[in-house]
């Protein structure tokens, strides 16, 4: 097979001098060489050979070079949190090949000792520190690459506001490179540090408080989402996620989300998820609930009705009918896992009548809750939910 035209080519802040041979030998034959302007100083390319990515990043220019010689240098490893795996999409096989460096994960675990696979490592220069809300707890260690200089102030402050103020964080700049510098404060200290890009944060929860962050599992408290009562209870919702089934990379169906509480535990422990709402204020509740938990990737609100709005839906793995439950709507229904909650006597009757035609499962959820009555307590009963789930 001919060699492959495009060399994708990881570069440390050490520039030429930290490349291998290998690395160095296809950056050498390279006609044209793309790079951010930081990676191309570091390399030494200037003139016509040459070429900065586009603004805003865009990978057009490649394909059209087919048959030159064509380097591409990103930082460290290009296959994580890395251009790599966006170039290796828009091309075959046989047209590319990668020449990873040693990537500031690895660096930063190589300088703080820490076993990067017991690490969560995340790419927050382009994604909210709200992504951190699900890792960061008692005893959790991430390392986060961040966007510029002032980020690192903005997600000591970001912590501080979650309640994580005692987390521990080193602030790594320049790692590998003769601009490498490495300090250490806390998220909730007045942080004065003066940061330059490239920068990255570690960071590592072992003075949390206990209880700190969220809990693992399903059953969030419901203050932990914006709504506006329209919202599946703790209790319940425990229940509906458990039904459902979550597995990684699973699509869900939400329909009739209210705040899209399910959908946001469903992606809390590792799906994606569309939620319907026919009702605009109720799709800003579930967009601000996406965004607070930083689901924006692996989470959407769509504002629509069943049955149709479920045409443009991307196939799902499982579907939960939390309100609008009807025989038209379930008869529109792909093949999927399905739960549906009931709070009402005509929608128990409908699905009191597809367990004895289909079969599946069907519960009744009755909870009742300590309140005070008079000078003592009594339990009061919340409505009865009826769960049917099939297969």
């Amino acid at each position: 097979m001919p060699d492959p035209w495009l060399s994708i080519i990881g570069l440390g802040e050490d520039g030429l001098a930290g490349l291998p041979p290998a690395s160095r030998d296809a950056l050498d034959r390279a006609e044209i060489v793309f790079g951010a302007p930081r990676h191309l100083a570091l390399a030494g390319i200037a003139g016509p050979r040459g070429r900065e990515w586009p603004v805003p990043f865009s990978l057009d220019p490649l394909p059209a070079l087919r048959g030159q010689h064509v380097a591409a240098l990103v930082s460290g490893d290009p296959f994580w949190h890395g251009a790599g795996g966006s170039i290796a999409a828009r091309l075959a096989p046989r047209e590319w090949r990668a020449f990873p460096a040693p990537g500031t994960f690895s660096l930063a675990a190589a300088r703080l000792g820490w076993r990067l696979e017991e690490v969560a490592c995340l790419g927050l220069h382009a994604a909210p520190f709200a992504r951190l809300r699900p890792v960061m707890a008692r005893g959790a260690r991430a390392i986060c690459l961040l966007r510029d200089g002032a980020a690192p102030a903005a997600l000591a402050q970001w912590l501080a506001a979650q309640g994580l103020g005692a987390t521990r964080m080193v602030v790594l700049e320049a790692l590998g490179g003769p601009r490498e510098r490495i300090r250490e404060t806390r998220a909730d200290d007045d942080f004065a540090l003066d940061c330059a890009a490239p920068v990255a944060v570690a960071l590592d929860g072992a003075k949390l408080p206990p209880g700190a962050g969220l809990p693992r599992g399903f059953g969030l408290p419901d203050d932990s989402f914006a709504h506006d009562g329209q919202i599946t209870r703790r209790a319940v919702r425990a229940m509906t996620l458990a039904a459902l089934g979550p597995r990684a990379g699973e699509m869900l169906w939400d329909i009739g989300g209210g705040s899209g509480s399910v959908g946001v535990e469903w992606c809390l422990n590792g799906g994606r998820a569309v939620t319907l709402e026919p009702r605009a204020d109720r799709i800003a509740n579930i967009a601000a609930n996406i965004d607070a938990f930083g689901l924006a990737r692996w989470m959407r609100a769509v504002h629509g009705a069943a049955p149709g709005a479920l045409a443009d839906l991307p196939p799902p793995d499982a579907i939960f009918i939390g309100g609008g439950a009807s025989a038209a709507v379930i008869d529109a229904l792909p093949p999927a896992r399905l739960v549906a909650n009931a709070v009402t006597l005509e929608t128990e009757a409908l699905l009191v009548a597809l367990h004895a035609a289909r079969g599946g499962s069907l519960t009744r959820i009755a909870l009742e809750e300590a309140a005070p009555l008079g000078r003592m307590r009594g339990w009061t009963p919340a409505r009865s939910v009826t769960q049917w789930s099939w297969p």
